[in-house]
């Protein structure tokens, strides 16, 4: 075990390596200025907040004083997730302030509702936006979606960094060696984006919104350069590519090269898209049926907007052809109940969407199905639970379980708290679950609490709600049980 001095300089280290990189990202939009002049003004919004970041980075880096890189251990690796993702938060909210003249507290909603790949968003009327700052919405999406540490440090760490690997919320590694692993879900990730900017553009999307919709699709984050979200275009065609953007997105990595590699015999075992699929057509069917002559006037108008919204919900994308807001879709309670369930349940493993992930509910419904099997066997049988995860054929162990129950308590407290906290400021409960629900699993939909002119509590509840549900609470708690436990040692001495 190493010394605390010197876990603390890898810590250091990997932060400020991180933050030099974080330059390259937040330059990124202002490539637009070659297609768009009149975006010049908007350049220095970046260039002083990518100053910032390599300026504490290289200072971070050098005050380590570390030789060379140093294995990251799953410890370690909390505390620089924790601290990454708030870094690149504050730094990534600077351009909100600087041109469209955010608060702190707006500038830092939308900056974790980028990186969180949620969706909800300050801007009341996107099309008076800045492109570039749409960009970086868009872009902060696709970037915090694959997992900011995992793609910056992937490509840097190699095999040192597990740690960091596992600290960011992933369990399926794809490849041996975590630097081949990073490099295919990137791989993957930015084909699957080229193919949607490029889908969406045939079929009737303006470039410009077919390029941010494809990467804001695909990151499972929602952010819309049209008000109306996709259901503004009308358009059959585009609302199916973007169901498919979503699907993929909510869909593990490991599923994806799977895939890739032509093993359908892996595939068809893993059980997540299957759960995700069946749950999608049963629940849309559902409201479909539910919603004839109520708010659909057929059943094909319904099962079409009902599957849009199934699938943004599950995915935790966030993109809507309804809106939410009309007291008709609010006061119909089975449509919002199964949303917000929805919600909350998430995506696959491994993948850009948020909740609890359907590779917890399948092993869930495998732990029940086996203890009723048990039940009716002879005392003395001994049996296993198994459930595929990616290429490979995991055994499920009491220790899967407790996580499971822990992650699932974690979630459920949570979202009781932050609902009450939320109807404090007057709304209705619905409404608070709702919102909170679509906070807390980085999802993005709305029934109109989300605004610039909200209470300022309520705006930090869902901010923090965000930020928690992205890292999945139990990264934070390890985080700063090892910082406080750390702190208490040094002053002992």
């Amino acid at each position: 075990m190493p010394k605390k001095s010197e876990q603390y300089k890898v810590i250091i280290y990997n932060v400020g390596l991180i933050l030099m990189y974080y330059t390259i990202i937040i330059l990124f939009p202002i490539f637009l200025v070659l297609f768009y002049p009149n975006e010049m003004i908007n350049i220095f919004g970046f260039v002083f907040p990518a100053f910032f970041s390599f300026i504490l980075g290289y200072t971070l880096f050098k005050i380590s004083n570390i030789s060379s890189q140093q294995t990251v251990t799953v410890r370690e690796g909390a505390v620089i997730v924790l601290f990454t993702w708030l870094s690149v938060v504050l730094i990534g909210s600077i351009p909100f302030m600087l041109i469209e003249h955010l608060t702190f507290s707006q500038a830092v909603f939308e900056s974790t509702s980028g990186f969180t790949t949620t969706g909800l968003t300050m801007f009341t009327d996107v099309t008076n936006v800045s492109k570039m700052i749409l960009v970086w919405r868009s872009f902060m999406q696709f970037i915090g979606g694959a997992g900011f540490a995992l793609i910056m440090m992937g490509s840097v760490i190699g095999p040192k960094g597990f740690g960091l690997y596992h600290a960011e919320g992933r369990v399926d590694n794809i490849a041996p060696n975590i630097k081949r692993s990073a490099r295919i879900i990137s791989l993957i990730y930015v084909s699957y984006a080229i193919i949607g900017t490029i889908l969406l553009d045939i079929f009737g999307m303006p470039l410009f919104d077919a390029f941010n919709h494809s990467l804001t699709a695909l990151a499972t984050g929602g952010f819309s350069v049209r008000n109306g979200s996709i259901g503004e275009y009308n358009n059959l065609s585009l609302e199916i590519i973007i169901i498919i953007l979503m699907f993929l997105g909510g869909t593990g990595f490991g599923v994806h090269y799977v895939l890739w590699k032509g093993n359908f015999k892996a595939l068809i075992k893993n059980g997540e898209p299957w759960l995700m699929l069946s749950t999608i057509f049963l629940t849309s069917t559902l409201i479909s049926i539910n919603g004839f002559g109520k708010i659909f006037n057929s059943f094909s108008e319904g099962f079409r907007e009902s599957i849009f919204q199934t699938a943004s919900a599950i995915t935790g994308t966030g993109f809507s052809t309804v809106d939410l807001t009309n007291p008709t879709w609010i006061n119909f309670g089975l449509a919002m109940f199964i949303l917000t369930s929805l919600m909350m349940a998430g995506g696959g493993m491994d993948s850009t969407a948020g909740g609890l992930k359907q590779y917890r509910i399948w092993v869930t419904i495998k732990v029940v199905i086996h203890s009723i099997k048990e039940f009716l066997l002879p005392s003395k049988s001994v049996t296993k639970i198994f459930a595929w995860k990616g290429q490979n054929k995991n055994t499920i162990t009491n220790d899967d379980i407790k996580e499971i129950f822990l992650v699932f308590s974690m979630y459920f407290f949570t979202f009781f708290i932050g609902s009450i906290i939320l109807s404090t400021y007057g709304y209705d409960l619905t409404s608070s679950m709702f919102e909170f629900a679509s906070a807390m699993n980085g999802v993005g939909l709305s029934v109109g609490i989300t605004k610039p002119t909200m209470p300022l509590g309520a705006m930090w509840t869902l901010t923090i709600a965000m930020f928690t549900g992205r890292l999945e609470f139990l990264v934070i708690i390890y985080a700063i049980a090892k910082l406080v436990v750390d702190l208490k040692e040094t002053i002992k001495k």
